[in-house]
């Protein structure tokens, strides 16, 4: 658990049904209470779905520019975050008081786990009125490891050509425990769905080993998975940009060549 976590001191137990299913207008208040009452300086979240959409109405209430995506820390005011899809690296300096800041989770190593129990209490009682409403879930189920976290992630682009093609994708992932990807072309085609994307409007993952099927590798989504471990394309144009930063390159029909290394693992 995150009391469990190296450096955590406190654990902050919000477990009023105002804060049920964790609406953003909800979170941001009780974080901007927290910081008053805590009197904290720095406040980070991870740069996913969740942190997106809670931080900039944080920084909104605390009168504070938010810093984005960072992937290294220089100082208690400066930050390194990606621009341009990562083709640059900008250093940001901030003179807020407070920083409000989003983290790339994939490009810091795990926490240590403590042998010590971080202390938990309760949050404080906030009067909020959100304008929004929760209405339902509808959530995917899946045996496959989630794409965020997966040690293997096997991703399919436009080539694949239907969503019944895609289907050579989950074949594979499945044959080697994988998390399954796509590139927003293929997700816009509808070959599968939108949850599965990777890219700089998608998901942003790091694992182990990628590998891409029939993606050309378009600057966008070359932003979302070129800190992995190892890269493996397959594409049948040889000068596809994804060859230039993938480790193994085989060229040729992804429909011939995928069977046969799914006979050899």
């Amino acid at each position: 658990t995150i009391a469990k976590v190296d450096g955590v001191s406190k654990v902050v137990v919000a477990k009023d049904a105002i804060f049920d299913h964790a609406l953003p207008e909800t979170t941001a208040a009780l974080l901007k209470a927290l910081q008053e009452s805590e009197g904290a300086t720095h406040i980070f979240a991870p740069h996913s779905a969740a942190g997106k959409n809670v931080m900039p109405r944080l920084a909104a209430l605390l009168d504070a520019q938010q810093i984005s995506d960072i992937i290294a820390i220089e100082g208690e005011d400066t930050f390194v975050r990606p621009v341009y899809a990562g083709n640059a690296i900008a250093t940001v300096k901030t003179s807020d008081k407070i920083k409000v800041v989003t983290v790339r989770t994939t490009a810091f190593p795990p926490a240590a786990e403590s042998s010590e129990t971080a202390e938990q209490v309760q949050a404080p009682a906030i009067d909020a009125k959100p304008m929004s409403k929760w209405i339902k879930e509808d959530v995917a189920k899946s045996d496959r490891p989630d794409l965020a976290s997966a040690k293997r992630v096997v991703s399919g682009g436009r080539a694949v050509k239907s969503a019944e093609g895609f289907k050579i994708i989950y074949d594979l992932a499945d044959k080697i425990g994988a998390g399954v990807g796509a590139s927003r072309a293929a997700v816009d085609a509808g070959y599968c769905d939108n949850s599965l994307q990777v890219g700089q409007t998608g998901r942003i993952i790091a694992p182990e080993l990628y590998i891409g099927i029939g993606i050309s590798g378009a600057i966008q989504h070359l932003a979302g998975m070129k800190d992995s471990k190892v890269i493996v394309a397959i594409n049948k144009d040889a000068d596809a940009p994804i060859f230039q930063i993938a480790d193994y390159g085989l060229v040729g029909d992804l429909f011939t060549i995928v069977p046969e290394l799914m006979e050899k693992v």
